[in-house]
């Protein structure tokens, strides 16, 4: 009698909406999940199960009761590879309760935004083998356990010539949820990829401050403008300390800020593939500031200003725009886009 052998183990630390959605596409290939999270959400999806759908209009569908959901990660666990996918202000806390937990040399992705995430992992976890990523594509809390992608893209990790075979489980199990995860071979271009998702994630704070769905807010123009002053600075940054950027887009980013400030009857027809973005989808930030939550502003502008001070060089709107999303409590309504332009200092 043949023994079928036992799934791969993966445990998903940050129980999120990109820790969920992930989760739920390995799920769909039959892995063996685990989700350590916050009571808020670990509460929510005992009662309501976990559901994952995106734009393309897939569904997936985990009962409750199939959910293994931990608080801290449990004793014995013994995964072949876990997804940190904490907010960047846990980093550090989370990957040392992964260490205490885990065995030495286990793998572990970070699966999050910004730039210095996994070597903060990697410092507060030095057993255990960090390595870098990116997700590309949004994805937002619809209801109390769906979690909805409402844009497209490949999932990036840092890897070797031959990967490992977690890895290879791993790309499997999301092509089977028509997800593609890319392997990137040195970390030279890893910062390459991370920088170029930093810019495009410098419509976070637009969006958030907008208070509009992504692509509402995308097709108007005062909005663009902010993000493509937010993005020029921080490629004039870029290009003071000498750092690669990898394109996101079909368009190098120097050429994608010349789109987004066309007039919108233009940027429609331009840049009819970057609208491609379902109706639903809003940034995490946006939900963030609706919860009261700390938001992850300094993975984003931050980052630009940390860069900007290593070279001697000032980066006043990144640190403008750090501070709005900051003084947020303090407003609590939506900013109009000229509103905002002049709350740069754009108008």
């Amino acid at each position: 009698m043949t023994i079928k052998p036992a799934p791969m183990q993966v445990l998903v630390m940050g129980a999120g909406s990109i820790g969920c959605y992930l989760g739920g596409l390995a799920d769909t290939a039959g892995l063996d999940l685990h989700f350590v999270g916050r009571p808020r959400v670990l509460d929510s999806l005992r009662l309501h199960g976990l559901v994952c759908s995106d734009l393309t209009g897939r569904q997936h569908t985990i009962p409750a009761a199939k959910l293994q959901l931990h608080e801290r990660v449990p004793a014995g666990l013994h995964p072949a590879v876990s997804l940190l996918c904490v907010k960047s202000a846990a980093t550090a806390e989370a990957a040392s309760e992964l260490q205490a937990a885990l065995p030495a040399g286990g793998l572990l992705l970070s699966m999050q935004n910004g730039i210095s995430n996994a070597s903060a992992a990697q410092a507060a976890a030095p057993a255990l083998d960090v390595r870098a990523g990116m997700v590309p594509f949004n994805v937002a809390e619809l209801a109390p356990g769906h979690f909805h992608r409402g844009s497209s893209g490949a999932l990036m990790v840092q890897g070797h010539a031959a990967p490992d075979a977690a890895l290879r489980t791993l790309q499997s199990a999301f092509a089977h949820s028509g997800i593609e995860l890319q392997l990137i071979d040195s970390a030279e271009a890893m910062r390459a990829v991370q920088w170029g998702k930093l810019l495009l994630n410098l419509n976070n704070p637009v969006n958030a401050l907008s208070g509009l769905p992504l692509r509402e807010q995308l097709q108007q123009r005062g909005y663009r403008r902010c993000l493509a002053a937010l993005q020029a600075e921080a490629l004039d940054v870029l290009a003071a300390a000498g750092q690669p950027v990898q394109a996101m887009t079909p368009l190098p980013p120097r050429r994608l800020l010349n789109v987004l400030r066309l007039p919108t009857p233009l940027f429609k027809l331009v840049a009819a593939r970057m609208l491609k973005i379902d109706a639903k989808a809003r940034s995490s930030m946006a939900d963030d500031l609706a919860l009261g939550r700390r938001t992850e502003i300094d993975a984003l502008c931050g980052e630009v200003l940390a860069l900007a001070r290593s070279v001697g060089v000032s980066a006043p709107l990144n640190a403008r725009m750090q501070s709005l999303v900051q003084d947020w409590p303090a407003r609590s309504r939506p900013y109009g886009p000229d509103e905002l332009l002049a709350a740069l200092g754009l108008s």
